[in-house]
């Protein structure tokens, strides 16, 4: 039986603009598709409503969608909603949001929009492409302090992480919008604000070690070996035959999937991965 997303996506067309105010944007079917997913979600969580069942749930309903990066590039900043095509953190944001509403019982197109809102920008309004989290350990660092993640990784065996972390300002001519200077300038201190905070990793030749401690449905971001990136790639923890597998939308040409080998393993065949950092949804 084909997933709920991709019997959507045979139907519908994405990309005609149904709806754009100064800051949000979608396509056409968009709300259509998310009141089916609200709907589907609230119809099959458990009774116990954990975050450890939901989010998991929800991430299957996405399995086979395909990767489709920069789509919340345009030319002025709003708040890009699309779920027929996705990067990993367009995924995991989407997953996120959708499994809090169910948890709060909220069912409003509305109600995704303004989550959406504060899980991605930094004052939970859009306010030009600064205001936009572009760094996922900053992603975190956020949420955590507005009450709707935890970041466990120290607790469950983290070590230090002291990377400086500056890659989209090192490499301007990477990203068209901080041609802008008062951009720059704001990235730039978004960048000095999150090196001033201490961060934990799980080098990934500890990762089957604490393995035990990661759950279900917890938010896993993959540090980078490149100068100056923090995170290379995210995506949920998904509980699998007891052991815990990688669900993802992993790269241009693939679609969304759970990983065939545990996150161990996973992480072993990449070079360029150098551990893992863990946010747990509590909101």
């Amino acid at each position: 039986m084909k997933k709920l997303l991709i019997a959507l996506s045979a139907i519908f067309v994405y990309g005609t603009v149904q709806a754009q105010t100064d800051d949000v944007k979608y396509g056409e079917n968009d709300k259509f598709v998310f009141n089916s997913l609200i709907k589907k979600t609230l119809s099959e969580k458990s009774p116990d409503n954990e975050y450890s069942k939901l989010i998991p749930q929800v991430g299957r309903y996405f399995l086979g969608l395909p990767y489709v990066a920069h789509t919340l590039e345009c030319e002025n900043e709003v708040l890009t909603i699309n779920f027929l095509e996705l990067d990993c953190t367009t995924f995991l944001e989407n997953v996120v949001v959708i499994a809090t509403l169910a948890k709060n019982s909220k069912t409003d197109f509305d109600d995704y929009i303004q989550q959406l809102k504060k899980f991605r920008y930094r004052n939970g309004s859009v306010d030009g492409y600064a205001s936009r989290i572009h760094y996922f350990s900053d992603w975190i660092v956020t949420n955590e302090s507005r009450g709707f993640v935890k970041n466990v990784t120290m607790e469950i065996g983290g070590e230090p992480y002291t990377k400086t972390i500056n890659f989209m300002t090192q490499n301007r001519e990477k990203y068209p919008r901080l041609a802008d200077e008062q951009t720059f300038e704001k990235i730039k201190l978004s960048e000095d604000n999150l090196n001033s905070h201490n961060h934990y990793y799980i080098p990934k030749s500890k990762v089957a070690e604490i393995e035990k401690n990661i759950q279900n449905g917890d938010l896993i971001a993959i540090t980078s070996a490149t100068e100056g990136l923090d995170i290379a790639h995210v995506g949920v923890a998904v509980e699998k035959d007891g052991r815990i597998h990688f669900m993802h939308a992993p790269m241009s040409g693939k679609q969304v999937t759970i990983s065939d080998e545990p996150l161990h393993d996973y992480l072993a065949k990449r070079e360029s991965n150098t551990g893992i950092m863990i946010a747990r949804v509590v909101y």
